[in-house]
């Protein structure tokens, strides 16, 4: 059995799911920043009403490599939806003049 360059032999991972994080978390605004090891990824969730009021739910840190492979899966996904649902509308506001605490 021949496997292509550079792809390790199949191996099975047992992962554990832990209820908490399977249940998921809502975010509409991510901040995205990098230095030269890391991206980093905050997830945040900006309420308008009754009062503006903004919450650090997630943050990931993820090497550069496996950020633009997320990028990557995350344009081909998006394809997919766009093909099956039409085209995704960003027309959105997206509040300005954050600040993390």
């Amino acid at each position: 059995m021949s496997t292509a360059p550079n792809i390790p032999n199949e191996s099975k991972i047992e992962i554990h799911l832990d209820p908490e994080i399977l249940k998921g978390t809502f975010a509409n605004v991510t901040n995205i920043g990098h230095a030269k090891e890391e991206f980093i990824l905050d997830y945040l969730f900006i309420q308008q009403h009754p009062a503006p009021f903004g919450k650090l739910v997630s943050r990931m840190i993820l090497t550069p490599g496996h950020a633009k492979r997320l990028l990557q899966a995350l344009q081909e996904n998006i394809r997919r939806y766009e093909e099956q649902f039409g085209t995704i509308d960003t027309g959105v506001s997206v509040p300005t003049n954050r600040t993390l605490q």
